[in-house]
C-alpha cells in the first residue's frame, strides 16, 4: 500500500489527511470527501456567517426566543450540555459571549463594569434544552461551537475515511488528530505534542495507534499584562482566563471528548492532575512552571526551563 497526503486549510489551521491505501483513484475520492465533510462543519457551526445554522441559533438566543435544531445539531447540543454538567459548569458553550470584553491585540485587561453585564448572560442554566427545541431565558445570549467544531470536524472526516475502507491513517485538523489505524506496517504512529513556549519545538512525542488526541493550551492567543500571560481560555464564572496550567493534552477514543476534556482541563489548572484520576482518559499536562505530569506514556523532546 502506498501512503498518501492531502493538505488543506479549514477552520483557520493548517490541515492534512495522512493514510494508506492501495488505489490512487480511491484515496483522491476519499480525501475529497472527507475534506467536503470538513467545510460543510465549518460552514454549518461559524460565528462569522449569516447563514450558519449558529448564527440562526444566536438570533434566537439575542432575542431571549427558542428554535428548533436539526438531528446533528441535537446531538452537539446534548454533548454540550452533558460536558457543563459533568465538569460542574466550566465546560460552558455559552461563554464565547465574553470575548466582547477581551482584545488580544492589545495588551489590556477589561474592567469589572466591562465583564459585568456579559457575566449575568453566561451560563448554560439558563437554556432550556428539550430535544428538538432550544430555549433562551435570557435575552443577549450567544452560543459558540468553537470549543467542539473541529473536534466534531476531525471525528467526521475519520468516519468518512473509513467508509471508504480506509483503516490505516489520521486525521490532523490543527493539532486534533483522529488515528484510524496503526501504519500499514502495524507501527504507531508518533505524533509531537507542542512545546507551549516555543512553537518550532516539539515538548514531547506521543505513540499512537487508534484513538484521538486534542491539547489546549495557552498559547494559541493571549497577551501579557505586567508580566502575566492571559489566554483566550476564559472562566464563565469570572469572566477571566484560566491559570495554572500551560496545556493540557488528552487521548480519549473520539476527538470530541478529548477536546472537551482537554478544556476542562485548562480551566481546572491546578486541580486538573486530580481530577482526572477520577477517569480513564489518558492526559498529558504541563504546570504554570514548565513541569511535565499525568498519565500519557510519552517520550520526552526537551525539557522547559
Amino acid at each position: 500500500m502506498k501512503l498518501y497526503k492531502f493538505e488543506f486549510s479549514a477552520m483557520a489551521s493548517p490541515c492534512r489527511l495522512l493514510f494508506y491505501g492501495a488505489d490512487e483513484t480511491l484515496a483522491g475520492m476519499a480525501a475529497a470527501d472527507a475534506i467536503a465533510e470538513v467545510s460543510r462543519i465549518e460552514r454549518k457551526y461559524s460565528r462569522y456567517r449569516n447563514d450558519s445554522v449558529l448564527a440562526e441559533i444566536n438570533r434566537a438566543a439575542e432575542a431571549g426566543a427558542g428554535i428548533e435544531v436539526d438531528e446533528e445539531t441535537g446531538a452537539l447540543l446534548d454533548f454540550a450540555f452533558r460536558a457543563h454538567m459533568r465538569s460542574d459548569g466550566l465546560f460552558d458553550i455559552s461563554s464565547g459571549l465574553l470575548r466582547r470584553a477581551w482584545d488580544f491585540q492589545k495588551a489590556e485587561l477589561p474592567s469589572r463594569e466591562t465583564l459585568a453585564p456579559l457575566l449575568e448572560r453566561v451560563g448554560l442554566s439558563m437554556v432550556i434544552w428539550q430535544t428538538p427545541a432550544l430555549h433562551f431565558t435570557r435575552p443577549g445570549m450567544e452560543l459558540d461551537f468553537g470549543g467542539i467544531g473541529k473536534e466534531y470536524a476531525v471525528d467526521r472526516a475519520a468516519d468518512v475515511l473509513r467508509s471508504y475502507g480506509i483503516r490505516h491513517g489520521l486525521v490532523d485538523l490543527g493539532g486534533d488528530i483522529e488515528i484510524l489505524g496503526p501504519q500499514a506496517d502495524g507501527s504507531p504512529w508518533r505524533i509531537g505534542i507542542r512545546h507551549p513556549r516555543e512553537s518550532s519545538r516539539a515538548l514531547a512525542t506521543l505513540e499512537l495507534q487508534q484513538g484521538a488526541l486534542a491539547t489546549s493550551g495557552d498559547y494559541e492567543r493571549y497577551i501579557e499584562v505586567d508580566g502575566i500571560r492571559y489566554c483566550h481560555i476564559l472562566d464563565p464564572r469570572t469572566g477571566m482566563p484560566c491559570r495554572g496550567l500551560m496545556a493540557a493534552s488528552v487521548v480519549a477514543a473520539h476527538c470530541l471528548l478529548a477536546g472537551a476534556l482537554a478544556t476542562i482541563a485548562m480551566l481546572r489548572g491546578r486541580d486538573a492532575p486530580e481530577w482526572f484520576e477520577t477517569r480513564a482518559e489518558a492526559c498529558l499536562f504541563v504546570d504554570e512552571h514548565g513541569k511535565l505530569g499525568g498519565s500519557l506514556a510519552v517520550q520526552p523532546s526537551c525539557t522547559l526551563s
